[in-house]
């Protein structure tokens, strides 16, 4: 008897990869502050590019990045920059690069203000996460009035790389949207 294939959302077919990461990380409640740092850094870091791409390089980021901890990046200097452009492990983007240290900045000082950035980046969905009833990937949204006010207030408090779009890939990336479709194994479990 055959295994039968688990019904996945389609973007995640394409290889083992995007699959482990669909059923393992996209869509499922994050709330350690490292992972949601990493995963903002990671979605930066794929504007203009597949996030593919990203996955396919993100063990390399977790090594050039000092496992995504934001003391340690917020520290770095112009001598780790210019190692870092060189890094072929990672994508080789002075300004992508500089955002990871300007929003490790960003992140420790929204940690001290709220105690958690779990606290501070989860209010804009009520702590709870938003979850949508599609049928098809056609009708996910590039960006909603909640990813809007997200990208805003993240801009205010000096991140880069941050735009809406952006921060609701990352609403979907750490769960703070379930956007699994309706026929996907994962959609029932929220």
């Amino acid at each position: 008897m055959g295994t039968v294939e688990k019904t996945r959302c389609g973007w995640s077919l394409k290889d083992q990869l995007y699959k482990d990461y669909h059923d393992h990380e996209w869509g499922t409640p994050s709330h350690d502050d490292r992972h949601l740092f990493e995963m903002l850094c990671l979605e930066g870091a794929q504007a203009g590019l597949s996030w593919h791409t990203v996955l396919t390089k993100r063990e390399n980021y977790r090594k050039a990045f000092d496992n995504w901890d934001a003391k340690k990046i917020a520290k770095y200097d112009d001598k780790k920059i210019a190692r870092l452009l060189e890094n072929e492990g990672i994508i080789r983007n002075k300004l992508k690069i500089n955002a990871a240290v300007t929003n490790a900045k960003a992140f420790l000082a929204v940690q001290k203000e709220f105690g958690t950035f779990d606290k501070y980046i989860w209010s804009f969905v009520n702590h709870k996460p938003i979850v949508n009833n599609f049928k098809s990937l056609q009708e996910v949204p590039a960006k909603t009035p909640v990813s809007d006010a997200m990208s805003k207030d993240l801009l205010k408090r000096g991140f880069k790389f941050v735009g809406s779009t952006i921060c609701y890939a990352y609403m979907q990336a750490t769960g703070m949207v379930n956007d699994h479709i309706a026929s996907c194994y994962k959609r029932s479990k929220g």
